[in-house]
This record gives C-alpha cells, structure tokens and sequence, in this order.
C-alpha cells in the first residue's frame, strides 16, 4: 500500500461487510494454521488522525463518518498522521532491540514472573503454541519499564506519551462517531487514568522456532489495542466474514484493533477481532510493539443503555475492568481476554 500524505481512506468504494460477529462464525470457518486460507489481497483501511480534527468542518465530518463505518464493518485499521515522529519510532526499536540483546538473557531473568503485581515482567516461550521472547510493562497510569540499556525508558516513555494523546484523541472521535458528545467515551472508561500495558515482543526466524505460532489466535481486552512493527510479516487477523488477513503495514503507521470493552460497552456494534502472529515464513527477526489501551481499573463496563432495546438485550455482563482482568484467571499485567466468560448466553 503506498504512502500518501495527506489521506482520508484507500479510495475503494465503502461495501459494508455483512453483520456477522466473528465470535458467532461456525468454528468450521476458523481452522488450524496449516489448514487455513490466508488472503493479501483485502484492504485494510487506513484513517488518517489528523482529519479526525481538521479545522475544515466538512472534512472533520467525513471523516468521523468514515471511522464509524470502519469500526463497525472492520474493527480495525491503519492510523497514519498520528502525530508520533519518525525518530521516535526508530529510538523504540533500537531501544527493544537493545533490551533483547542475545548476550544479555541472564540480565533479563530478573523480570521473570514473580507474583500478580507485578509492573514488569519478561518471558521467553518456544513451543508448538507460542515463540517469542517478550517484555511487558505497566504504561498508564504510572509508568513502569527497565532502566537499562541506557536511553531504553527515555524512548519508550517518549512513545507512550504520544501515544496518550491518540488515545484520548481517539476516545472524541469514536464518541462523536457513535453519535455522542466527545467526552462520552472518556467518561464510560474513565480513560484519564487508562490501564495501558505494553507487550514488546521478538520474534524469531523459523529456525529459532519449535513451532508455526508466534502468538495464539486471540482478542484483547480494553478500547483498543495499538501495534507498531519494525518490519512487516507475521501478523494476521481475521474479518468479519472469516478471511485470514495479512497485516502489511504502511510505514510507521499504527495498527488499530479494537478492543473487548468497547464490543461490551456498544453491545457488539462494534466488536474486537481475533488476530494472531505466526513464524513460519519469518527470514529475519521481528520486533512490535503492542499496547493495550484500557478502562481505569475501577471503571465499571457493561452495555451502555444507548445500546439496549427490546431487539438488542444486554449481550454482556457488567463488571469492573479489573474484574474482567481476573475473571480467566489471570493477573492484571497478562492482560487476557475474557469476553467468553462475559457474554451473555442468548
């Protein structure tokens, strides 16, 4: 996909994709990896952040109109004029890959996991169903991460600080594409004190692989989920009518993958998607970034009454975020998704 500066959309004319939720798609559509259908060929769209708040009122309005339209039919997309510089992206990847220099595991073992509260915890999977060595740190509210290598926390907190702003920016753009007063999803997720976590995941080339899987198939809890990547290949996600799609990102865009809560807070208008990262067809090392961007901890999500009549009934229970954090159980900093447990039988 080539790069325009500045762009709404890929201009492909707007097809809504059918309305069915891919946690209702027959399992017979989502298959094992090696049985699967990858396609390349289906666009993701690309939004454009800066139109979102153009000063011409008549772009601001199509393009607000447009990410209503991509979080309902897509749920997902490519942010670009986000704001966040070039330069900040290169000092993320170079910090990460610093941080994962093969020399220093030893070092690293002292964030191994030690109990529930932790603010910073590192891993190294290889198995038939996970490769990867990864990093995760508390982002927000509070601001946890490793002080070496030198400059690593500098250039990781410089991008969470930009990426705070996308966040808030986001939350008025979603809510005035809902139809809502700009602050409706800020209040509903109490976002000013967000729980952000930041996975930082290498991947390994095939050979360094015990498997075809570099992360399970899975959604994320929480608004979004925001992924930035050093190269391109591996990451895959699946549309509302079950194609398998590669994810090749423009450069130093910003993937945007809504999240579980707010499916629970629109009562599945717009929904989260299950993604995946495989390693099979790897031939270098790759480094992305993925930050979950959530409710406050106490923020208490459920269906929004906007979003409940007769014809659509609450599909979700309501719980706080941190409850729905614990209800798989796991513990806050592994963020899972536990939007099975949540919903509703019909």
């Amino acid at each position: 996909m080539a790069e325009t500066a500045p762009v709404l959309v890929n201009h492909r004319p707007f097809e809504p994709n059918p309305t069915l939720s891919l946690h209702s798609i027959d399992s017979s559509i989502i298959k094992p990896h090696d049985s699967i259908a990858v396609v390349d060929d289906v666009e993701i769209p690309t939004v454009d952040y800066f139109m979102l708040f153009s000063d011409d009122l008549d772009e601001r309005s199509e393009a607000l109109e447009y990410i209503g339209h991509v979080c309902k039919d897509f749920g997902f997309f490519y942010l670009v004029n986000h704001g966040i510089s070039d330069s900040v992206f290169e000092g993320v990847f170079k910090g990460i890959s610093d941080f994962f220099n093969p020399t220093e595991i030893e070092s690293r073992k002292q964030y191994e996991k030690k109990n529930p509260t932790d603010r910073i915890r590192w891993g190294l999977q290889s198995s038939p169903g996970e490769n990867r060595e990864y990093l995760k740190i508390i982002a927000h509210p509070q601001y946890h991460c490793p002080t070496k290598p030198a400059g690593f926390s500098e250039s990781m907190e410089e991008y969470f600080k930009g990426l705070r702003e996308v966040v808030q920016g986001l939350g008025k753009a979603v809510s005035k594409a809902l139809g809502f007063e700009e602050c409706y999803i800020e209040k509903a997720f109490k976002l000013g004190t967000g729980f952000d976590v930041s996975a930082m995941n290498l991947y390994p080339p095939s050979f360094g692989s015990k498997g075809s899987i570099g992360l399970p198939d899975h959604t994320d809890p929480g608004f979004f989920v925001s992924l930035i990547q050093d190269v391109n290949g591996g990451l895959q996600v699946f549309s509302n009518d079950g194609n398998c799609i590669n994810v090749n990102m423009p450069p130093n865009a910003i993937f945007i993958n809504l999240g579980d809560h707010l499916e629970i807070l629109t009562n599945g208008k717009y929904k989260s998607h299950v993604h995946r990262v495989v390693v099979d067809n790897n031939k270098v090392k790759r480094i992305s970034v993925a930050t979950l961007h959530g409710p406050s901890l106490d923020a208490f999500v459920s269906p929004a009454p906007e979003f409940v009549d007769d014809s659509h009934p609450p599909a979700y229970r309501g719980m706080t975020y941190k409850q729905s954090l614990q209800a798989n159980g796991s513990d806050e900093i592994d963020v899972q998704s536990s939007i099975e447990q949540i919903r509703l039988s019909p």
